[in-house]
This record gives C-alpha cells, structure tokens and sequence, in this order.
C-alpha cells in the first residue's frame, strides 16, 4: 500500500513538472501589452478625468500647489494594467514580475508583483494590475515645480504632450520549487509586444 501512494505522489508530482514546463514554455511565445492607467492621483488629488488645469477644484489645486512647494513628496498613484495574450494552445503561467517602469523615457521606479498569473490559451488573455507609486519630486530632481506638476497631468491626458509609458518586465516562474527567470527583460508598450 506505501509502495502505491509513493508512487502515486511521483506521478501526480512529474505531471505537475510536466504542466509547469508547459506553462512555461507557452509564457514565451505570449504577447504583452499596457491595457490602462486607472485611479490616477496625484497628492491624493484624482486626476483620471483632468483635461486641463482649469478641471480641478479650488480646493484640489491648493492640495497639489502646495505639496510642489513644500519639502516633502509629490506622490503619483495610479494602477497599471498590463494585459497578457496567449496564442498557444496550451496555458501560460508566470509565478513573479520584476518591473521597471519609465514615463517618457525616463526610469521612475520598479518593483515587484508576485501574484500568479494564468493565461487561457488559444488567444485568451489575462490582466495583471501592477499598483504604481512614484515621488515626482524625486524622480524629477532639477525640474521647476511647474514642470512637475505638469507631467503628472500630462499622464492624465492633460495638456498637448503625450505621455509614453514603457514597462520593461521579466516573468518567473516555478519548476520544482526552483525560480526561473525569463533571460533579459520584455519591453511592453500600449501595442501587443512579445520579446
């Protein structure tokens, strides 16, 4: 009976070898893509629907002046999604994101997400929400205050400048308990992108 459940365990066990591999190697023919910037606040302020400067209220455009001009953060919120697209036959899977995230061209922050994401096959996709928190002031160091400002508003649609946003990302995943990372870096864009 020991004999049976042992190796019972080894064939459930090399199947899910066998399906991690799978996943695996689907994650790398799948296509990547910035679906949408939500809930986008700078100093607490939601800036999703700001046109122009003249959109926010009295008491909002105070709140954001006066975090430009005292010494502390100007933090920009905002939850990006990354959308995923598998057109294999088979599910892709990734266990962990390592992110870099530049506005512009210019790097303001990365992290990490490591909630697993499942990618349906057959041209199914998936959203993973990456949740964004920057210091303008800091990542902008040497910028005027209205510069700044501007730039924050500008990712909102504000102004006439459009605002790139790049994510460079590298998936990992899991095989026996062992961390595999996808060697160098994807660059995401708003257009479907693999590699």
């Amino acid at each position: 009976m020991l004999l049976m459940l042992v190796g019972m365990s080894l064939i459930f066990s090399g199947c899910e070898v066998l399906d991690q591999i799978s996943q695996t190697a689907s994650l790398a023919r799948c296509e990547f893509r910035l679906k949408t910037v939500d809930q986008l606040k700078l100093a607490g302020v939601n800036i999703q629907q700001v046109n122009q400067l003249s959109d926010l209220s009295l008491s909002d455009a105070a709140r954001i002046t006066t975090a430009i001009a005292t010494g502390g953060s100007l933090p920009l919120t905002f939850t990006l999604n990354v959308e995923a697209k598998n057109p294999n036959s088979s599910l892709a899977g990734m266990n962990r994101l390592d992110w870099i995230l530049l506005i512009d061209d210019i790097e303001m922050v990365s992290g990490v997400n490591e909630d697993r994401l499942q990618i349906p096959a057959n041209g199914g996709t998936s959203v993973l929400p990456l949740s964004i928190a920057i210091n303008l002031k800091e990542a902008l160091k040497g910028k005027s205050g209205e510069a700044i400002a501007n730039f924050g508003l500008n990712l909102a649609g504000a102004g006439n400048r459009p605002t790139r946003i790049t994510l460079k990302a590298k998936p990992t995943v899991i095989v026996r308990g062992q961390s595999i990372a996808y060697p160098g870096y994807i660059t995401i864009n708003n257009e479907f992108t693999s590699r």
